[in-house]
């Protein structure tokens, strides 16, 4: 999609107040909070256009979102009236319907909430698992979870774990369960009341995540309307095409550098993933470097696919078996809005995590848009003859992963960080796995946080 953007010319220097590395959702939406407080900001995209992850793409009428699916919803009541209000009139609000494809079924989501669904066998399953679990946990039979894997057996029983949540985060996470930590799932992940679980055993209805069970989505523009209607008071400040090269402090001055052009700043604050902001950094100690190095994440391979005719009235589908594809998740962003298809047209997203040296990481874009179109006709998604448009985008950091060493590497390089003066904020610069009101959130507290305490003096 085309931006209106800030490109620098050759050998030009710039002296700013508060210097933003990266013009992702947090960069831009802390970029808009500091102006409204006063400050002169500067934000600095090496890409031509900035979004990061939140960015979309059109091409023959269809609209995509390149980070893949997003949608607009939060707990968080200011963040959500943020999202809102920035929006104004190009939005629309819709019911979630999303599904888990099981076995050849669409189970309702959250799996706990579809257990009905199930075939007899793996419903007994499930239900005598969780009450076995329940009973034992009461007992103080069952040691408190470790890690990951042992958490979901925790909460939700042997059956639920084995035949859906473990197979989808090791899929989505490309790491085995049992080596991830279990300190990220409070309130990500939430415990299903029992009630609702015995519930949905016998086929009463139950509604599980329900802070998201009606979402909101722009009506034109995809997702990266969100960002350009954050923008809109601050274009002029953003500056992309900005690879940034090298960053060094001098007498609380910070100067930094691209290939030919240089910014000088009194205030450096990185939105930027760690592992690209400590290669800007000199004198970095090696423990540092290993810390850093350490620290996992997934990258991602989004599909897109314009079809004629209709998808499947479904929100999203979450897919765990490894023998319906590579994929993990298949989205149907013409079911958010309309207008992100032709007439008579409809859109799906099919998001692949992978990691580099993997199948995924090895493969050719058309080798993997073939491999989704074969495996969504196995799954009598599409039809042969509806495909119109097929197109990919990768990024290449995408999901943290919180594996079990995380929290102490993840402490080294923040004290080092904070100890050369540059604030971190954002998905990738705090190495959190935040959602979008996330990102929104830790913007509103660096600048209130850090506004009342300092004034940016």
């Amino acid at each position: 999609m085309s931006i209106d953007n800030n490109i620098w010319s050759n050998s030009e220097l710039l002296d700013v107040k508060t210097a933003i590395l990266g013009g992702g959702l947090t960069g831009i939406t802390l970029a808009r909070l500091l102006h409204e407080k006063g400050e002169e900001v500067t934000v600095l995209e090496q890409e031509p256009d900035y979004g990061g992850l939140c960015r979309s793409m059109s091409d023959s009428g269809f609209t995509f979102d390149i980070g893949g699916s997003h949608i607009i919803f939060s707990r968080d009541a200011e963040v959500l009236k943020f999202m809102l209000d920035v929006l104004s009139e190009n939005s629309q609000k819709n019911k979630r319907n999303t599904k888990i494809f099981y076995k050849g079924r669409y189970i309702k989501y959250p799996f706990e909430n579809g257990l009905y669904q199930l075939p007899k066998e793996d419903l007994f399953f499930c239900i005598n698992e969780f009450i076995k679990t329940l009973i034992a946990i009461e007992k103080g039979e069952l040691q408190p979870p470790k890690n990951f894997r042992e958490w979901i057996i925790y909460t939700f029983g042997k059956g639920i774990a084995d035949l859906y949540l473990i197979p989808y985060n090791e899929k989505i996470w490309k790491f085995p369960a049992e080596r991830m930590s279990l300190h990220w799932v409070e309130g990500r992940i939430p415990r299903p009341p029992v009630e609702d679980v015995m519930k949905s055993a016998i086929g009463i209805e139950t509604e599980g995540y329900t802070h998201q069970a009606v979402f909101s989505y722009p009506n034109k523009g995809g997702i990266e309307a969100l960002i350009r209607a954050i923008a809109l008071p601050i274009k002029e400040k953003i500056r992309t095409g900005f690879p940034v090269s090298s960053i060094r402090e001098k007498n609380g001055i910070f100067t930094i550098s691209g290939s030919t052009y240089k910014v000088t700043a009194d205030r450096c604050i990185s939105t930027i993933p760690l592992q690209e902001l400590l290669r800007c950094l000199d004198d970095v100690p090696e423990r540092v470097r290993i810390s850093c190095d350490e620290l996992k994440y997934n990258s991602l391979a989004c599909v897109f696919i314009g079809i004629k005719g209709k998808v499947p009235d479904i929100s999203w589908l979450y897919v765990h078996e490894k023998e319906s594809g590579l994929f993990n998740r298949v989205s149907f962003p013409s079911n958010y809005s309309p207008e992100v298809a032709p007439p008579g047209h409809s859109s799906i997203l099919v998001e692949i995590t992978y990691h580099e040296g993997d199948q995924v990481s090895a493969m050719q874009d058309q080798e993997i848009i073939n491999h989704v179109i074969e495996s969504l006709k196995n799954m009598k998604i599409i039809k042969p003859d509806e495909v119109m448009y097929t197109a990919m985008e990768r990024q290449k950091y995408a999901y943290v992963i919180y594996d079990i060493d995380y929290l102490r590497n993840i402490a080294i390089v923040k004290d080092f960080c904070a100890k050369r003066g540059i604030a971190l904020v954002g998905r990738f610069a705090e190495f959190e796995y935040l959602n979008m009101d996330g990102c929104i959130r830790s913007a509103l507290n660096f600048t209130r946080n850090n506004y009342a305490s300092e004034h940016f003096c």
